[in-house]
């Protein structure tokens, strides 16, 4: 095919630390891969290999990752007609399959021809409240209904329990279900002995669903936990390091989750999204995709694909506006919905 390929490596900075029951974030490593035809090189593809240390399973440290990124641009040829060999590194997977896209489609960051991509139609998404003290959170709460948000969701399990449940409680005097839906993600943060009275007490506030309550991993837990059905379960990272197709179904029929979330940069791309999905909708699972913190281009291709599906629940790509140095962008957020200019 006479490709060529580069890599650049870019450190965004958090316009405020944020919090996740992993600890506080201050900055975000991510590597750009461009490739071009040696008989075109003025036309160029960009692709964003997204990490998140502690959860991206391809990431152990800089050197080692970007010794990895630099094997692939090298012989990208030969990564781009085998790109099974990425399995085990599903964001670099992920940047090399974005680059690709991007420049099969004339290197105009145009992943996917929809009426969103040409600014026609919009995506609903949710408003991402942040962990921090009750009074930040409320702050954030406050600015994301006087958005027009109808669906807010809320990282729990690093402040006090009893405190996240005052805030959900101050969040439905203001405003009912009917009015704005809520849902929680707890990132692993309960233990399964303690799960179902955390979800009793959480049900009372009439929420949506929580993410990821207990641990990945624990599956005859995670199972019996959506087996109670006390709050619709969704999963999120029990799907992370799930390649092969057999494994998946194998996954979703055990546990029988009320709802799955996709990370494309954590799961294989697009690829292993659209697996998740075709698995997902064959068993009446309902989903929704979300970015892993991703700078504007990584979020503005997981858009892309997103409106190729009939969208029926708000989405998770809300994150764009995170970085006080974040790439440029068509994309904008008005009234809870996601456009592209």
């Amino acid at each position: 095919m006479s490709l060529r390929a580069s890599f650049e490596k870019k450190v965004f900075e958090f316009k405020r630390p944020s919090g996740t029951s992993r600890g506080i974030l201050t900055e975000k490593k991510a590597w750009f891969i461009t490739v071009w035809n040696q008989n075109a090189p003025e036309i160029k593809g960009v692709g964003e290999c997204s990490v998140i240390p502690g959860l991206s399973p391809d990431y152990e440290n800089d050197l080692q990752y970007a010794n990895k990124v630099k094997e692939v641009v090298t012989d990208v040829d030969y990564f781009s007609l085998n790109s099974e060999l990425l399995r085990d590194f599903p964001s670099i997977y992920f940047g090399l399959e974005m680059a690709l896209l991007d420049l099969k489609n004339g290197g105009k960051g145009v992943f996917y021809e929809t009426e969103f991509t040409n600014g026609k139609q919009a995506i609903p998404i949710n408003g991402l409240i942040w962990m921090g003290d009750e009074a930040f959170m409320q702050s954030q709460i406050t600015q994301k209904l006087a958005e027009g948000f109808s669906c807010i969701k809320m990282k729990i399990g690093a402040i006090d329990f009893d405190k996240e449940l005052e805030i959900l409680a101050g969040i439905r005097k203001q405003v009912s279900a009917e009015e704005i839906t809520l849902r929680v993600d707890a990132n692993g943060a309960f233990s399964p002995e303690e799960a179902p009275e955390k979800l009793r007490r959480l049900s009372e506030f009439e929420l949506h669903s929580i993410e990821q309550p207990i641990r990945q991993g624990q599956t005859e837990a995670m199972h019996s936990l959506c087996a109670k059905n006390i709050l619709p379960i969704a999963l999120d990272e029990e799907l992370i390091g799930i390649h092969d197709f057999e494994e998946k179904k194998q996954l979703l029929d055990k546990i029988q989750p009320q709802y799955v979330i996709l990370k494309p940069s954590l799961i294989g791309g697009f690829k292993g999204t659209k697996e998740w999905i075709e698995l997902a909708e064959e068993r009446n699972i309902p989903w929704w995709i979300t970015s892993a913190l991703e700078s504007n281009i990584g979020l503005d291709a997981i858009a892309q694909f997103t409106s190729t599906y009939e969208i029926t629940l708000p989405q998770g790509l809300g994150t764009g506006a995170l970085y006080t140095n974040n790439t440029p962008s068509l994309l904008k957020v008005e009234k809870g919905e996601l456009l592209r200019k």
